[in-house]
């Protein structure tokens, strides 16, 4: 139960609400934090910054008896900075005993001191001189991280950021602004290669020539083969993978005997939610990229959390998939590899590569855990509880399987598998352990001999993870290849966070079309086409790609305009009589182009009668100089009718409004160019409908920034979002259209069927307006 006067204190902190609730369900840490509050409000007030340097003690303080002395620092202003912070916990770290000598305490942690911009200067000019012959050499191709590092050691407590601008001057000061060539992308520069032959296994001689691009490379060639050239610089040499003479090779051989050589991709979503466009990216990627080599792409659904999954979110993934335009090679699911994963988690108990753990969830959280006790657990001891955690007999959150392996990041021995006394939606009952993303991704991917593993820049952290894992367990590892996310401005994605817009009535569900999931995308009439086109456009790149939803909406304008058929339709009728009205029989077929552009993708028939409807906005009593359409002093066109209007009288309700126009016509031929055509329906024969206009549901360009939007995301949203429109019209010969079928109404937008269309309704969405700016709030 989360405690509201709790929330409140830790808001009034700093934190965010969303954090601040985070926070409460542990226990600890919020124990913590609550009471390094209270004791800091002795001395000063606990603002934002003073409320982030005791969040950051509360979570990696590990001995609380030295709480109060260091929160009496923060709150004196003795320890201001991260930098001083982290010294100050570090040495605490290292000096637990009581009682605490302050004075080393206070020179370790940098209190009192102040570093000057003189001094900054000072320390930046020798490093600059110490490296001035490279620098004039290098010119702007020169590494400043060494000068950068350095200036570091020199200079512990300075603001970095100081630092960084000081040096940018004086190399500019140096160097002068950048030149053309400065300006060149930096040349490969050349690298050293082994050339040797080698003999597999199975005695096919294969001749090698093998870059030595990195330590990892080295290290493969001195497992290998023994022997590493004389030629190689002298470098510190770390072993990580550990290969027989022949493995390697013969990994490699089964690979390509199996795939022929063959790209294969795979697009791994968890089925715990709905695709969003930034999904779009990825699908285009991974099948994008197969298609384009001739490859095969799999869909794989990362099903290893029982918790969190649906079949509607199996069945909506592959509706998406399919929807954009992808067929996948074969549909899979980690689930149908839980044995062999089972199996490849024993190897690397058996290697001592993987050990029993106790510690709870709670201690694990965090940027800097407790190493665990139980690292070092004897190999027969780790293999009776993986099989005891098999078998159901040890309480759920008790236990877990951990690797022994140091993540890129910093995060120490990830978790491999869990305990979860759920049911799968596949495998029933018979598992009561579940394996993690970081021990399941790379082996599902190696298990179906998967080319090139392509995953967004947030899992290059997990490379060395994934490369460590395949290698740990002597099986075939694909190469992982990362590119930037692809994100929209005024849209909040996260499943989490959808959910609460969809509890708090804000949006009806996952596909209300003002959100960017791909199903709300679909239901608002964004053709896949477009989206296909919009990622192509953005391209691959290592960097995060946060674009305006105009970029989007020019895609599917484009992909619409040659696409979507012309019929008329009007939101706002306003009723008109022709009271001479050319044809007897009160009735003309009027031939209307589906595409005005080009006639020959064909036309449809609509019907013109006596009485009409016009779009309200269409006609104005009296004219002003800018005003081009319908007025008791301006005639106006038809569209594909060939008449004009003249106003003889305007008929009012008794509140004063316009309810009826009576006019007369005439040919165009026989009259003189009207200002404008203006588009019509038939008051007899047209089709009434609903009409949804949908605008931003969000005002600000970052909903989920605080520093703009201090309430959350939730405050941000437009309560004008939506205009439901029950009093439109349209022309018949859409009756027969279906779900999904667009259209563009002349003059008005883009507009898409609805699935709520019935019958007796017929429901669009206005998908966009014609032009850019049309339509923004």
């Amino acid at each position: 139960c989360i405690m509201p006067d709790l929330t409140s204190l830790f808001v009034a902190a700093g934190l965010t609400e969303q954090k601040a609730n985070e926070t409460l369900k542990n226990k600890q840490v919020s124990a913590s934090f609550a009471e390094a509050i209270e004791l800091a409000k002795h001395t000063c007030e606990v603002d934002k910054s003073v409320g982030n340097l005791l969040y950051q003690i509360s979570t990696r303080l590990k001995h609380k008896h030295h709480l109060p002395t260091i929160v009496s620092y923060v709150a004196s202003k003795k320890l201001k900075t991260d930098i001083q912070l982290n010294c100050a916990l570090d040495y605490l770290k290292n000096n637990p005993s009581m009682p605490l000598d302050e004075s080393k305490f206070s020179e370790a942690s940098g209190v009192g001191v102040e570093v000057s911009p003189a001094q900054i200067e000072d320390v930046i000019e020798k490093l600059v001189e110490a490296n001035k012959a490279e620098l004039l050499e290098q010119r702007y191709k020169f590494n400043t991280g060494k000068i950068l590092m350095n200036a570091r050691k020199l200079l512990k407590f300075a603001d970095g950021r100081i630092v960084k601008s000081e040096l940018d001057m004086q190399i500019l000061d140096l160097l002068g602004p950048k030149s053309e060539a400065d300006l060149e992308p930096a040349s490969k520069p050349k690298v050293p290669y082994l050339s040797f032959q080698a003999t597999t296994g199975n005695g096919h001689q294969i001749f090698i020539k093998c870059f030595v691009v990195s330590h990892m490379t080295i290290s493969y060639l001195i497992n290998i083969f023994g022997v590493i050239s004389s030629t190689l610089p002298k470098i510190g040499i770390n072993i990580f993978y550990k290969y027989s003479p022949d493995s390697l090779f013969y990994l490699m051989e089964e690979h390509l005997k199996i795939t022929g050589g063959q790209v294969r991709t795979r697009f791994p979503p968890e089925p715990n939610g709905i695709l969003h466009i930034g999904h779009a990216k990825a699908i285009n990627f991974n099948f994008g990229y197969a298609k384009a080599n001739d490859g095969v792409c799999f869909l794989r659904y990362d099903d290893t959390n029982p918790e969190k999954e649906e079949e509607k979110f199996f069945k909506g993934i592959l509706d998406m998939v399919n929807w954009l335009g992808y067929t996948p090679y074969k549909v899979t699911h980690a689930s149908d590899y839980f044995q062999e994963l089972f199996d490849l988690a024993v190897v690397l108990i058996k290697k001592d590569l993987a050990y029993i753990c106790h510690q709870k969830y709670e201690e694990l959280k965090g940027i800097n855990p407790p190493p665990s006790p139980w690292r070092n657990r004897p190999i027969p001891e780790s293999l009776a509880l993986f099989e005891d955690m098999r078998k159901g007999k040890l309480d759920e959150g008790s236990t877990t399987l951990r690797m022994k392996h140091v993540m890129e990041d910093g995060k120490q021995d990830p978790v491999a598998y869990r305990i979860k006394f759920t049911p799968h939606h596949r495998t029933g009952d018979k598992w009561c352990i579940y394996p993690t993303y970081d021990f399941t991704h790379c082996l599902c991917d190696s298990i179906e001999q998967i080319s090139h593993s392509l995953c967004t820049k947030e899992f290059q952290a997990r490379r060395s993870s994934y490369f460590w894992l395949c290698n740990s367990v002597d099986i075939y590892c694909p190469v992982q290849w990362e590119y930037g996310r692809l994100n929209l401005q005024y849209t909040v994605v996260s499943k989490r966070k959808i959910q609460k817009l969809i509890d708090a009535g804000i949006v009806r569900d996952w596909d209300d079309p003002r959100l960017f999931t791909l199903t709300a995308l679909r239901r608002r009439g964004f053709p896949p086409e477009a989206l296909n086109d919009f990622c192509a456009k953005v391209g691959v790149t290592g960097n995060l790609c946060i674009l305006e939803p105009s970029m989007l909406e020019a895609c599917v304008r484009t992909t619409l305009n040659n696409t979507a058929p012309r019929v008329m339709a009007v939101l706002y009728p306003l009723k008109v009589t022709i009271t001479n009205f050319p044809n007897e029989a009160g009735s003309l077929d009027i031939k209307v182009p589906d595409f005005p552009a080009d006639e020959s993708k064909g036309n449809h028939v609509t019907n013109l009668t006596k009485s009409i409807f016009i779009e309200r906005s269409d006609y104005m009593e009296i004219a002003d100089k800018s005003y081009k359409r319908f007025a008791s002093d301006q005639s106006v066109g038809l569209r594909h009718a060939g008449l004009v209007l003249t106003l003889e009288r305007a008929e009012k309700s008794s509140k004063g409004d316009v309810v009826e126009l009576f006019v007369t016509c005439k040919s165009v031929e026989d009259s003189p160019k009207p200002k404008a055509f203006i588009h019509w329906v038939s008051a007899t024969s047209c089709l009434e409908c609903e009409v949804r206009v949908y605008s931003r549901l969000f005002k600000h360009k970052n909903p989920e920034d605080t520093s703009v939007v201090p309430g959350g995301f939730v405050t941000d949203c437009n309560s004008d979002s939506l205009s439901v429109n029950t009093a439109a019209r349209v022309e018949c010969s859409v009756k027969k259209a279906k779900v999904f079928d667009k259209f563009q109404f002349e003059r008005l937008g883009y507009f898409c069927i609805d699935p709520d269309t019935t019958d007796n309704t017929m429901v669009f969405n206005r998908t966009i307006p014609l032009k850019e700016d049309a339509g923004k709030n």
